[in-house]
């Protein structure tokens, strides 16, 4: 199959410096990068390439529809909500993403988060630097509890790749895994309704998909049934979790802290929830779960393998 020209429509997304693109240059003879497409030029792209690459660009029907040379889209991710998948089939368009890639990196910040919260390391660190230590009367500082994972409960919702992964880590940890049902008609036994598991877990981690079912999923009745010293682990997706009632939870001490990486808008707006100077026992970071440069070049060379399974005449990774 002829395939000479590709375009990557928000490469600054994936990748600043770091990451060797050799594979995808082998790929394809002619690339167009874009660290950020202007919305403008989507149309004209389209129509000159015979793959595109998009990381959270939106390419809708109108857009697809009069990419009359485009071939193949590659989805630099494993969510495909930014696609109009019913189009691109329509159109015959075959659609490929990535899985699996970050495993490893999100693992390691769901529990660099846990541990920061546990060790109470911002308080420690602060207090440090505030000369809280110099001032003490003994060898330490005992002034904020610090709690152990051993013998603590985690419940999981969403156990698919990342949500066994983290179980088996916390397992290296020494804690009891509890996961939860996909849906009430979930007949397995290991597996429990999310209203008994909040009650009965230390830690609750999300690792399952934002759709109809889970928008919303956490909010002012979950968060009320949690242990007043339960933490919660967000790495999945903003809209999981009703922004302002987890504000009211950890403010009112309804739990005792969460860690969040995912923010329904991001990026955020002025003033968003969450981001309000003074939130107890709380960590926000900006959506980075996933990207350890180790990560973004699994992704880099993986978006390399299905364009060249294509060439070949088949497809990998396809959607």
């Amino acid at each position: 199959m002829d395939i000479s020209r590709a375009a990557f429509l928000d490469l600054a997304s994936v990748h600043r410096s770091e990451l060797d693109l050799s594979g995808l240059e082998a790929a394809v003879s002619k690339w167009t990068w874009f660290d950020n497409i202007n919305q403008a030029e989507i149309p004209r792209v389209l129509a000159e390439v015979d793959i595109v690459v998009s990381n959270k660009i939106v390419l809708g029907e109108k857009q697809l529809k009069n990419a009359k040379n485009l071939k193949l889209i590659c989805v630099a991710a494993t969510g495909t909500n930014n696609i109009d998948l019913a189009a691109a089939k329509s159109l015959g368009i075959p659609v490929c993403n990535v899985r699996a890639y970050a495993t490893a990196s999100v693992v390691q910040h769901v529990f660099a988060m846990l541990l920061a919260l546990t060790t109470r390391l911002d308080e420690y660190k602060t207090a440090v630097h505030n000369g809280q230590w110099s001032r003490s009367e003994h060898f330490c500082l005992l002034d904020f509890p610090i709690r152990e994972l051993q013998g603590k409960t985690l419940g999981i919702v969403g156990y698919g790749e990342l949500g066994k992964a983290v179980a088996k880590v916390a397992g290296a940890f020494g804690m009891q895994v509890l996961i939860s049902k996909r849906n009430p008609g979930d007949s397995r036994p290991e597996r429990w309704p999310l209203h008994e598991l909040l009650q009965k877990v230390d830690v609750l981690s999300l690792h399952c998909p934002l759709n109809e079912q889970t928008q919303g999923l956490i909010g002012e009745k979950e968060l009320s049934l949690m242990k007043s010293d339960a933490v919660l682990i967000n790495t999945a997706r903003g809209g999981l979790v009703d922004e302002s009632a987890l504000l009211d939870a950890l403010n009112c001490k309804t739990i005792g802290g969460a860690a969040i990486d995912v923010l329904a808008q991001e990026p955020p707006d002025d003033n968003p929830p969450l981001l309000q100077a003074g939130i107890p026992n709380l960590i926000v970071t900006p959506h980075i779960a996933w990207a350890s440069v180790e990560s973004r070049q699994r992704l880099i060379d993986e978006i390399a393998k299905n364009i060249e399974a294509f060439k070949a005449g088949t497809l990998h990774n396809q959607v």
